[in-house]
């Protein structure tokens, strides 16, 4: 089978085998949302997603996030469309980097510290809507890894929760990579049962941020409502 080669192709393939690993978990496509994992490439090239109908987009890094958003901005991209940018902030958060996050982003996928969420708060500027936020989980404890581990992810959602300027919004995780897709369905199910307890709990979420190009048809069939694809929309990225 050809692999699609531009980003506009490769992305109407993406959409497809969104909409058909769905329709194999008895689910309708448009409760999946495609986040576009754009760190490390150019303006241009999410551009070209934005004219195809891509509306959000993922970064990883601030300090290359924020050039790119504001000359998408510049250069009006998506009003053609009737639809403006939204961008989502999924690496890891240092402090001295809040600021300008809860300026820039609609969405942060990566608290996994009270102390965090609290900045993201405080900084967040008023005239804006609240900060959409996720929890972060480290399903597999690896100490390397950011993320909460699952004991104490209720513990920091009551503390979010309350913070004004976010709202919170659900559960994020990038597990180990693994082949089988029985068992990437598998590595990703405790994320789900919890996410699950926890809106019988009364916390109303209503986003679960797991998959990648490697797994997201797996994590489609374990509830994803956000799947975050970086490869298999622009193409492998440039060694850093």
């Amino acid at each position: 089978m050809s692999v699609p080669t531009t980003p506009t192709k490769r992305y109407q393939d993406v959409t497809r085998r969104l909409a058909e690993a769905a329709r194999r978990a008895g689910r309708d496509p448009a409760t999946v949302n495609l986040l576009a994992v754009s760190k490390r490439k150019p303006s241009t090239m999410i551009a070209q997603l934005a004219q195809a109908g891509q509306r959000a987009f993922g970064e990883n890094y601030l300090q290359e996030a924020l050039p790119k958003i504001e000359e998408l901005r510049s250069l009006d991209v998506g009003q053609e469309l009737g639809l403006e940018l939204e961008w989502h902030f999924i690496g890891r958060i240092q402090s001295n980097k809040t600021q300008d996050i809860a300026r820039a982003f609609s969405w942060v996928h990566t608290v996994d510290r009270l102390k965090i969420a609290q900045r993201l708060a405080t900084q967040r500027p008023p005239d804006q809507p609240p900060l959409n936020v996720c929890i972060e989980v480290n399903l597999s404890n690896e100490p390397s890894k950011a993320g909460i581990p699952l004991p104490d992810v209720v513990a920091l959602a009551l503390q979010v929760q309350a913070l004004p300027g976010l709202k919170l919004r659900g559960l994020m995780a990038l597990p180990a990579p693994v082949d089988n897709p029985q068992a990437q369905a598998s590595a990703l199910n405790p994320l789900t049962t919890l996410y699950k307890e926890m809106n019988s709990q009364g916390f109303a979420f209503d986003t679960l941020s797991i998959g990648t190009t490697h797994d997201f048809e797996a994590a489609i069939s374990e509830g994803a409502t956000i799947v975050r694809i970086g490869t298999a929309l622009f193409g492998p990225r440039e060694p850093t």
